[in-house]
């Protein structure tokens, strides 16, 4: 079935949509006429009340999308002087293609190539064209590669792609408001959703040809070999891509400090990693088939494209990044526009991975000398404490005090990297050395000539009682005094912390209420109101109003750290009861009426606090 066939039947049952609502309408304002006419009373005006839901619903939908007006375009417009070599390949494949070349080319800061078009009346006219091209793709690809993308995306404005697009968005957004404004949960709204899964599956199926559509002006314009490359490493470049923002650009977002040169980074990152980025190529995984994808499987899509015939144009193997003027200058200023991090300390990448690491140690460090205060009964924790009890025989309760959910062996683990870490502060503190930037692996800690101090091989030492002397002499050789690193902070804070659930309305003793954030190292407690309506719509707003880290120092927070004991009343609804190492004793008592993030986030608490519980759960 060709796409402009489907395309159809999904532009006919967009109108069945409204076709159905006003039959709905009709055929419920036929009912309620009926109904006061024959038994009039309080079924009917049940029913009218219906009516005229359903209808002012349909009617404020419609009207939200005919007066729904495009978003600011994002990334950083780039004019033709900046880019001449960028907009000319543009004009020659839109040419090549048989298309109008972009109005508007937009740098972006992902793994992606896009067009848009800002069309009119509902999509049926078009309008003004604006081409996104990311700048990680012009620093991986070459012009080869990067000519097969924007030909595949150039051909959706070729086969009127974006005019159905925009059509098939607005379809989407008029089924999702009705069903919002006349209630999910109605009779109606269960009309409306049923109806918007028959639309979406025949939408998504229209949008999976196009691809393929679009595939073929890949191959056709750059060449069979150019366009399979491309569409290999996308996924290549796109993990390599997440990598580098989880274990680079974000590893100081905590202690509010960023990459000075983001955009360089990744460049590097590409050249140093570049043998393990050959290895993902070489055994980029099958995909999944779902009918509700709005893109063919990757492998589906190359298997496609190695049928089709080779047009046989020459390769241009030059990086792509050569079309852009001043590429260095553009990253600057687009990190500048789009990455929104200039409220951070910026830093040289072997500063802030030096720096981050350091944070992040500190926290480390802290929990460790908190814990080991604890069990000794001393008023504050540091390096030699902790020494002093591993050597009498108290590695096992460190260990379950800084990480009670895990086995021994992991327990031990764990206690090495805290104590790694204390090393580590304790050799940056005195001078000794700090932790070494790579690109083509982890960071190490090295002393200041650049080789490598392996503290992680004292810090292993130091989890052992008959081996702690034998960390003291390698301390001593290295010249780590254990007393250089400080405790910071006497209480835990949630630092760190990820969100892993949230019950609302849990009622405390003296008649407080509060919605409870769960998170991975606590719990945030915020104040509830009486009502127990709206509590999953309420924890959301809450998550959505400001990090954890700050909903934390807003309200109280309950770190796991911070609990002795715990015992679970009741397991349906959760009742706990937290007795703190303070002392204080804590109550929290779901509702029968109360809601939570997730149907399980009542398992998440009880698993939370089984460490620590006093005697079995209740059932």
């Amino acid at each position: 079935m060709k796409t402009t066939i489907r395309a159809a039947i999904s532009v006919v049952l967009l109108a069945g949509f409204y076709l159905l609502a006003i039959a709905l309408i009709g055929g419920l304002g036929w009912a309620t006429v009926w109904l006061w006419n024959e038994h009039p009373g309080a079924a009917a005006g049940k029913l009218a009340f219906l009516t005229i839901a359903v209808a002012v619903g349909l009617i404020v939908a419609f009207w939200k999308i005919l007066t729904a007006k495009p978003g600011e375009p994002e990334g950083l417009p780039l004019a033709p002087h900046e880019a001449r070599g960028l907009w000319d390949t543009a004009h020659e494949l839109a040419h090549q293609v048989g298309t109008r070349a972009p109005d508007e080319i937009r740098l972006i800061p992902d793994v992606n190539a896009a067009v848009a078009e800002h069309t009119r009346f509902l999509g049926l006219a078009g309008g003004r064209r604006i081409m996104y091209v990311g700048l990680p793709l012009l620093q991986a690809f070459s012009v080869a590669q990067l000519s097969s993308v924007l030909a595949h995306e150039l051909g959706h404005y070729s086969g009127s792609h974006t005019k159905l697009g925009a059509l098939a968005h607005r379809g989407r957004m008029a089924i999702v408001q009705t069903i919002v404004q006349v209630g999910p949960s109605s009779l109606a709204g269960f009309v409306f959703r049923t109806y918007a899964r028959l639309y979406i599956l025949v939408e998504q199926a229209v949008s999976r040809r196009m691809e393929y559509e679009a595939d073929e002006f890949s191959v056709r314009i750059a060449g069979r070999a150019a366009a399979v490359s491309a569409m290999r490493d996308l996924a290549v470049v796109g993990t390599a891509w997440t990598f580098f923002v989880n274990n680079y650009v974000t590893i100081g977002w905590d202690a509010k400090l960023a990459p000075r040169d983001v955009f360089g980074g990744f460049a590097q990152l590409l050249r140093g990693r570049s043998g393990q980025l050959a290895k993902l190529r070489d055994s980029t995984p099958e995909e999944e088939r779902s009918r509700w994808d709005s893109h063919p499987p990757i492998a589906d899509r190359i298997r496609a494209m190695e049928a089709m015939p080779d047009s046989g144009v020459a390769v241009d193997n030059r990086p792509a990044a050569a079309l852009l003027g001043d590429p260095a200058g553009l990253a600057v200023r687009l990190q500048r526009a789009a990455l929104n991090i200039e409220d951070k300390t910026l830093l040289s990448w072997d500063e802030l991975t030096d720096a981050s690491i350091a944070a992040r140690a500190q926290l480390d460090t802290d929990a460790l000398f908190r814990a080991a205060a604890r069990l000794a009964g001393a008023p504050q924790g540091d390096l030699g404490l902790v020494l002093h009890i591993v050597e009498r025989g108290g590695a096992g309760d460190l260990g379950r005090a800084v990480n009670p959910h895990g086995n021994p062996q992991e327990q031990r683990e764990i206690l090495a990297d805290r104590i790694d870490s204390a090393i580590g502060l304790a050799a940056r503190s005195g001078g000794i050395g700090r932790w070494k930037h790579s690109w083509t692996a982890g960071a190490s800690f090295a002393r200041a000539d650049g080789s490598d101090l392996p503290i992680i091989e004292i810090a292993r030492l130091a989890t052992a009682a008959e081996s702690v002397p034998a960390a003291r002499q390698r301390l001593a050789e290295a010249g780590i005094d254990v007393r250089a690193v400080q405790q910071q902070s006497a209480v835990a804070t949630a630092d760190g912390g990820e969100v892993i659930g949230g019950i609302a309305n849990m009622n405390a003793p003296g008649k407080l209420r509060f919605d409870v954030l769960l998170l991975s190292n606590g719990l945030v407690l915020v104040p509830g109101p009486k009502s127990t309506d709206d509590g999953k719509k309420r924890l959301i707003e809450i998550l959505q109003s400001a990090p954890v880290t700050q909903l934390a120092q807003q309200h109280r927070f309950v770190a796991y750290e911070d609990i002795r004991a715990a015992e679970v009343l009741k397991n349906v609804p959760i009742k706990v009861r937290l007795t703190l190492h303070s002392g204080e004793t804590l109550e929290l008592a779901e509702t029968w009426t109360g809601e939570s993030l997730d149907k399980n986030d009542r398992e998440l608490l009880a698993a939370a606090l089984q460490p620590y519980l006093a005697q079995p759960q209740a059932s």
